[in-house]
């Protein structure tokens, strides 16, 4: 979609806060209108109306839309946020198995600013599995390099609580 429609869909998100839980539906109603400005099969209108289910407390109607934007071709920067949250909403609704499935592969793909994001999504759906050693290993290896200091030692201990010999 054109710069004009993303600064809108950005302008409706910064607004999010001035919607309480009351006035939600009026909250992905704006979505929804924006959405309704796209060709019918872009999987940006799949992924923003979950992300407009999602934050306002549905999971369980945010699941089949982000695989909806998914399986419709959505990559890049969008692409990973919508398996984030999507594996976030999975774990939600008590699946979080398929969560793990979804952002395991997320480890070893291209580095950026979601990093931290994919491993505490990993992590609470580990931790969802009983796995919580693995959890906590990712958050402390995400938490690392922001440390002031300790930063080696957090890396290792991290390294430690899955790998014994590390």
């Amino acid at each position: 979609m054109n710069q004009d429609w993303e600064d809108r869909v950005t302008a409706a998100w910064a607004s999010f806060d001035d919607y309480p839980q009351e006035r939600a539906h009026e909250f992905r109603a704006l979505i929804d209108a924006l959405v309704a400005e796209l060709p019918d099969d872009s999987p940006l209108g799949p992924f923003e109306r979950a992300c407009a289910w999602d934050s306002t407390g549905h999971s369980d109607k945010a699941v089949p839309l982000y695989r909806e934007a998914l399986a419709r071709g959505l990559t890049g920067y969008k692409g990973r946020r919508a398996k984030i949250q999507l594996s976030s909403s999975l774990r939600n609704v008590g699946q979080p198995e398929e969560g793990v499935k979804l952002l395991t592969p997320e480890l070893d793909g291209p580095s950026d600013e979601l990093d931290d994001a994919v491993r505490a999504a990993l992590a609470l759906c580990l931790s969802s599995l009983g796995r919580d050693r693995e959890g906590l290993a990712l958050v402390l290896g995400a938490l690392a390099p922001h440390l002031p200091r300790y930063q080696r030692s957090m890396a290792n201990y991290a390294r430690a609580l899955v790998d014994p010999e590390a």
